[in-house]
């Protein structure tokens, strides 16, 4: 059985040309970064020039704004922690979306816990942040506005140019959580007005344990890991070299081949999309139409139920997800459909499908094709169901 992986959006496979870039610091070169002989030497290169290739891809000022970490969720509890510990004399409120990875929400959570203050801004039928209501949220007392670029659920794009409008002249620092944009779509800190960005390779065709956090010059943000003097005293602990070297790689990769790849991803999504919405009955677009991510797609299939849409698929060779893999396991419906209204029962049958580089149409057609059978026998069980 051909087995056909839609589920991008969860992590990525590791590019080939990115396992050999990595593949000699761990066994030929794998001196301490840190050490002043030649092993540590030619690892601090390794170090440094995936440093740089970070910044270039992102628009950094600098090489030294970019920080190191085991990945997205370390990014943004550091972006987030860190800014807030920071600025704590000066107030003590977040603000956020409701859609938010739960990377930040559970942070922003536990910052309440600690006597701080969150107002969760709401979105609108599509998954847009609320533009008005963040604007009546923001007060004297706000250090820190935190929202993502671009959904991992419904990759709806968030208007994050415009937020920075509202935020900056106010001097609050702002972090944009870009895990699940960087690679699929341009991410520039100056445009964006980002003051704190995060990453994570995996996303995008690079080694799992793996990010890296943006800090703007001047922006104030405290130790998150202590321990050694590492990362320029920001990040203690000794350098994931084969990790960091992937993930330069893998940017470079990024940086050479997304426009064409976004391009051929977006012709497969809406042929995915346009092939089920012509051959099932009672489905609908979870998302922006055109403000979404080239490679991904949500989709509600009314009177049926994710997770045995998912098994079926499955049997058939096909990987899929419900929504973000962090909240798999969670009889809950997507927190982000219910942000959107979407009813529980609809919520509850939507299927995200995250497209990749490897893709084919002949894929997107298997997938079209065995669909319509998968819904209508699962329908057939479904007391909500009339035929």
């Amino acid at each position: 059985m051909k087995r056909i992986y839609l589920d991008h959006n969860a992590t990525t496979p590791v590019d080939t040309r990115v396992l050999e870039a990595m593949m000699p610091y761990f066994t030929e070169h794998y001196g301490n970064a840190s050490s002043v002989h030649e092993y540590g030497r030619l690892t601090r290169m390794a170090v440094d020039k995936s440093r740089d290739a970070v910044a270039r891809f992102l628009g950094a000022q600098d090489a030294g704004e970019i920080i190191f970490t085991s990945g997205g969720t370390e990014s943004d509890n550091h972006a987030i922690l860190g800014a807030a510990y920071a600025m704590r004399q000066r107030g003590k409120h977040i603000v956020t979306s409701t859609i938010e990875h739960s990377a930040v929400l559970n942070t922003c959570k536990f910052l309440e816990k600690e006597g701080y203050r969150v107002t969760y801004v709401p979105v609108d039928e599509y998954g847009i942040v609320d533009l008005g209501k963040l604007k009546d949220a923001i007060s004297d007392d706000t250090i820190l506005v935190t929202i993502m670029l671009a959904n991992n659920e419904i990759g709806v794009i968030e208007p994050i140019e415009e937020i920075a409008k509202i935020v900056k002249p106010k001097g609050i620092t702002f972090h944009v959580d870009a895990v699940q944009a960087v690679g699929k779509i341009p991410v520039d800190v100056k445009k964006l007005g980002a003051d704190l960005l995060s990453l994570s390779g995996h996303k995008f065709h690079g080694p799992k344990g793996i990010g890296a956090l943006y800090v703007k010059k001047g922006a104030k943000i405290t130790v998150f890991q202590h321990g050694g003097h590492q990362e320029r005293n920001r990040r203690a602990g000794t350098e994931n070299v084969p990790g960091i070297a992937g993930m330069g790689k893998a940017v470079e990769l990024a940086r050479d081949n997304m426009a064409s790849e976004s391009a051929r991803m977006l012709v497969l999504r809406d042929r995915l999309y346009k092939g089920v919405l012509g051959s099932v009955k009672y489905v609908r677009l979870n998302g922006h139409p055109e403000k979404r991510l080239p490679n991904t797609v949500n989709i509600g299939f009314r009177f049926v139920e994710g997770e045995s849409i998912l098994l079926n698929l499955d049997m058939e060779g096909v990987a899929a997800s419900t929504g973000s893999a962090c909240t798999s396991g969670s009889l809950e419906p997507s927190h982000v459909l219910t942000a959107m209204n979407v009813d529980a029962a609809d919520a509850q049958g939507s299927i995200r499908f995250s497209l990749g580089k490897d893709n084919t149409q002949e894929e997107i057609d298997h997938v079209t094709g065995i669909l319509p059978a998968i819904i209508e026998r699962l329908r057939k069980m479904s007391p909500l169901y009339n035929g």
